[in-house]
């Protein structure tokens, strides 16, 4: 049994980095279900131009992001933390079904339930057009990336 202190609010430097990282490698899963898992059953997203509530449309629009965006990759970054906060920068690369690659760069900003679980997600995504050569993410962050 660990005696480290749980990924909970109010966060500190070290817990807010690992919580980034947390969901960093729960996303690189593309599993639908796992990712839903870490959000509060009615937790309000805005993701672009869509608002997603509750976990059950977050699943869904998981299952259809992960159908169209293959080889999906992501590195998160934490921007800045306070209280129940957290702010993230991102990049993921990913093809369409026609073989375009694209870098999608964005910035996230969370806020979190006392138990840990994520009540609101607010991410702002551009897309641009990359080709397979120009890719720097292949597949989830190795150990010697941490």
């Amino acid at each position: 049994m660990s005696s480290a202190r749980p990924l909970l609010p109010p966060f500190t430097a070290e817990t807010a980095a690992a919580k980034v990282q947390a969901a960093e490698d729960a996303w690189n899963t593309r599993d639908p279900q796992r990712v839903a898992l870490a959000y509060t059953p009615d937790s309000v997203w805005r993701n672009r131009d869509r608002f997603v509530n509750g976990r059950e449309e977050i699943t869904a629009f998981l299952t259809d992001k992960w159908a169209r965006e293959h080889e999906y990759a992501l590195r998160k970054q934490l921007w800045s933390f306070t209280g129940d906060r957290i702010a993230v920068r991102f990049q993921y690369e990913w093809h369409d079904d026609e073989g375009q690659w694209w870098r999608s760069h964005g910035n996230e900003l969370w806020e979190f339930a006392p138990d840990g679980l994520m009540r609101r997600r607010e991410a702002s995504i551009n897309d641009v057009p990359i080709t397979e050569a120009e890719r720097t993410i292949h597949g989830p962050r190795g150990d010697d990336e941490r």
